[in-house]
């Protein structure tokens, strides 16, 4: 079967020559040299992949591709960046608003192929597993773009079906669990990556939050809050030289249906399911819900 693809670049030279490297690896492509009619044409055409310039005449890319990704049906859509854009900033916006591959020009026709063939084999991944729609953001160590992210997150909950209250909680948890690995984990050094991924399936929305820290024990935290001792950890924070608080991992645990960390201590797993029939496990593994 011929699948399609959509290219939107104001070079048309350049464009042309995509349009051949497409059709050469079994795509049917359009070319589409301005950015006003790319979200209709998406909706229609449903392509396969989009490659997407930034530097449009009318709308920038960035616009275009959260758009994309904030519409449920165009989510799994992979994106492909190609800009002359090269600063870190640019780069790092871009995987923000939910690319999967950010490719600065000039680029080999190789480097093109694989990035179109790992994009495919993400899409191929989540079909497998039954997902509707994931997106991976990487944000810089600074709150100030976790709350932009985070309201990025909100608009994205609310379309994948959860309740007002429900979208609230999880944002909530976000914030605290993303302002610790920025401080916690980043030590507020601003150059390093937080990686939040988003994916929602047909009963839930999972959140990963992810540092390039060395890692804690989760289980053994001297300076966080715990629901049975809530005000011993004040001291240690003080003598740290911390912030007042350390009640951001028990506030979150409250606020998901399900919270672990990875054995390194550095990604956190947030789950919230649409039915208040939460799936648990017993003690012999056998799977209940809440209203048994």
């Amino acid at each position: 079967m011929i699948r399609k693809a959509l290219i939107v670049d104001d070079e048309q030279e350049l464009g042309l020559i995509l349009v051949e490297h497409l059709r050469h690896w079994g795509f049917e492509p359009t070319l589409l040299l301005e950015g006003k009619n790319v979200i209709d044409w998406v909706r229609k055409n449903r392509p396969a992949v989009i490659l997407l310039d930034l530097m449009l005449p009318d709308i920038d890319g960035y616009s275009i591709c959260e758009t994309l990704k904030l519409d449920r049906d165009t989510n799994l859509i992979p994106i492909i960046m190609t800009t002359a854009l090269t600063d870190q900033d640019d780069k790092v916006h871009g995987l923000q608003v939910g690319a999967n591959t950010y490719l600065t020009k000039p680029f080999t026709a190789e480097t093109l192929n694989h990035a179109i063939e790992n994009a495919l084999n993400w899409l191929d991944d989540l079909k497998r597993n039954g997902t509707q729609g994931e997106i991976r953001f990487h944000l810089q160590s600074d709150t100030h773009y976790l709350e932009e992210l985070n309201h990025l997150l909100g608009s994205l909950f609310l379309f994948s079906g959860l309740t007002q209250q429900q979208v609230k909680q999880l944002t909530t948890a976000v914030r605290e669990l993303g302002t610790n690995a920025i401080e916690w984990g980043h030590k507020k050094e601003p150059d390093r990556i937080v990686t939040i991924d988003y994916r929602i399936d047909p009963e839930k929305i999972t959140i990963d939050i992810k540092d390039t820290g060395s890692g804690f024990n989760p289980t053994n935290l001297a300076h966080i809050a715990y629901p049975d001792d809530p005000v011993s950890h004040m001291m240690v924070r003080e003598m740290l030289g911390m912030r007042e608080g350390g009640f951001g991992i028990m506030m979150a645990r409250g606020l998901v249906d399900e919270m672990s960390y990875n054995e390194k201590g550095n990604e956190v797993r947030l789950i919230k399911y649409f039915s208040a029939d939460v799936p648990l496990r017993s003690e012999d593994g056998r799977t209940i819900t809440q209203n048994q």
